[in-house]
């Protein structure tokens, strides 16, 4: 058990109309503070788009969640959330909202690779 780490998840929801309360899965985040790791994956499927929302235009959803991933990166790009320490982008990520994206609560787990996780939850909750 030496060789694993604690990591946190989780989902990434487009709630395309919050009042109703209706959503999918696009994507997972990820973070391991010891591997200091912090990834992210999402893809929108355009079917289950169409079945949940046909009056909005998937390429704003697309452009909020390519915000997620420059803030999950650190990058300049990411603004003044994108300069703070890994962690706190992490819970800034998962914090409760009440928006057309959001995440789930997070959960915990151990791992070895922190990425195969990432890979290995989005085939789960998202594909």
């Amino acid at each position: 058990m030496q060789d694993k780490y604690t990591f946190e998840y989780a989902t990434i929801r487009i709630v395309p109309k919050v009042e109703r309360e209706e959503f999918f899965n696009v994507g997972v985040i990820v973070f391991s503070k010891k591997k200091k790791y912090l990834g992210i994956k999402y893809h929108i499927c355009p079917d289950k788009w169409k079945a949940f929302c046909t009056d909005v235009d998937i390429k704003k959803y697309q452009a909020y969640l390519e915000a997620w991933e420059l803030v999950c990166k650190g990058t300049p790009a990411g603004g003044r959330i994108g300069a703070m320490e890994l962690s706190d982008r992490f819970r800034w990520l998962t914090a409760c909202r009440s928006t057309i994206i959001q995440s789930s609560k997070t959960h915990p787990g151990l791992c070895e690779d922190p990425a195969s996780v990432l890979e290995d939850i989005f085939n789960k909750n998202v594909l």
